[in-house]
């Protein structure tokens, strides 16, 4: 059986969603952020040293790192799908998105998340902040033009990793200006799967607005 501890509000929303897609039987150890400062319950540091979510187990192996779970979980519960053949040039795509997510999609988010907290003192990074988050959201966009998906004619876990940046960004408002990636979030939050992880998942502030 494999274990999700799950922090509310957070990356790991997107790994239920995962284990919905693939109809894999699953536990979750539900967390709840500090109504306050925001941060993760210092009980996560049990599970984890970082005490960050999400966290996997799966028998005896323990596995942190959004993207890194993504991939085993696909890899040996997906049955070959989610995933574009090993070897393919949509693989090659497939592996670029899942790294990009955390390497360079929420660099810009997160920026502004704690710039926000400067007031004034944030003012001559904003310029830089700008130009980044146009820089990637237009890039990031026009990749979508005239796709459904990311990496091919279906959802794979590309999609599943870029959901949180992208729905972070359209709570903020960022999305607007940016066509196909509103749309792509409007797509995957109808799917069956994703409601489903999110009725399981509690509070999640990025879903969408009926829920």
């Amino acid at each position: 059986m494999i274990t999700i501890h799950h922090l509310n509000d957070s990356r790991s929303q997107r790994i239920l969603w995962l284990l919905e897609e693939l109809g894999q039987e699953y536990e979750i150890i539900a967390y709840e952020r500090d109504a306050t400062t925001r941060l993760a319950p210092l009980e996560l540091e049990k599970v984890h040293p970082l005490g960050k979510s999400p966290v996997i187990t799966d028998g005896d192996i323990l596995i942190h790192e959004t993207g890194a779970i993504v991939d085993y979980l696909i890899s040996r519960h997906g049955n070959g799908n989610l995933a574009p053949p090993v070897g393919s040039t949509d693989h090659i795509k497939y592996m670029e998105w899942l790294h990009y997510t955390e390497g360079s999609a929420m660099l810009p988010l997160l920026l502004r998340l704690y710039t926000s907290r400067l007031g004034d003192a944030a003012e001559p990074l904003m310029p830089r902040i700008d130009g980044e988050t146009s820089n990637h959201f237009t890039f990031m966009n026009n990749e979508m033009k005239g796709k459904d998906y990311f990496v091919g004619d279906g959802l794979t876990g590309a999609d599943v990793m870029m959901s949180f940046p992208l729905e972070a960004a359209r709570a903020r408002g960022i999305l607007e200006a940016y066509p196909e990636l509103s749309a792509f979030v409007a797509r995957i939050q109808s799917r069956p799967a994703y409601l489903r992880a999110l009725d399981k998942g509690g509070v999640y502030s990025y879903g969408p607005a009926t829920s």
